[in-house]
């Protein structure tokens, strides 16, 4: 919880297991290969977390895009897939929902950068984890007690 992880190299697999109300953050560079994948646990530091606490969403989004584009991600081509954001327990309509907020704060990080929601699949009330496979570009989710399924399908990576 609360990682980071980018790769450039194909083959590479990126793994956010468990997510609950948690959102795994993938971006993609898919013309050049080049990803990333956060596991962001809650909207917002307050301003009173250390940096590299990659759990909170305002830390976690602005790193993961530095640490691709340093791969060699173009920024305009910049693509993301959202997984999670469940709500995992019964509770009042009075109560925070963690997932719905995640999802919103992600979000709103993104369209400050500009980068476009390609795929999701968030809500519900069921765990999932994701999978991000570096050069073939392709996502999966699997639910939990599920089986994966692509989000993306994947294509072929062009040569820069």
């Amino acid at each position: 919880m609360g990682e980071l992880a980018t790769s450039a190299v194909a083959g590479d697999v990126l793994v956010s297991l468990g997510l609950g109300s948690c959102i795994g953050l993938a971006l993609l560079d898919r013309r050049l290969g080049v990803a990333g994948l956060a596991h962001v646990v809650l909207p917002s530091s307050g301003g009173n977390a250390p940096l590299g606490s990659w759990k909170f969403a305002d830390y976690a989004v602005p790193e993961l895009v530095d640490r691709v584009v340093k791969l060699g991600a173009r920024r305009p081509m910049l693509e993301a897939v959202l997984v999670g954001g469940a709500s995992m327990f019964a509770v009042s309509k009075s109560s925070l929902e963690v997932g719905q907020r995640n999802e919103a704060a992600v979000r709103e990080l993104l369209r400050e950068q500009h980068i476009n929601v390609i795929a999701k699949e968030t809500g519900g009330s069921r765990g999932r984890t994701i999978r991000v496979y570096v050069g073939s570009n392709k996502v999966t989710v699997k639910e939990a007690g599920g089986t994966e399924k692509p989000l993306i399908a994947g294509a072929s990576v062009v040569a820069a």
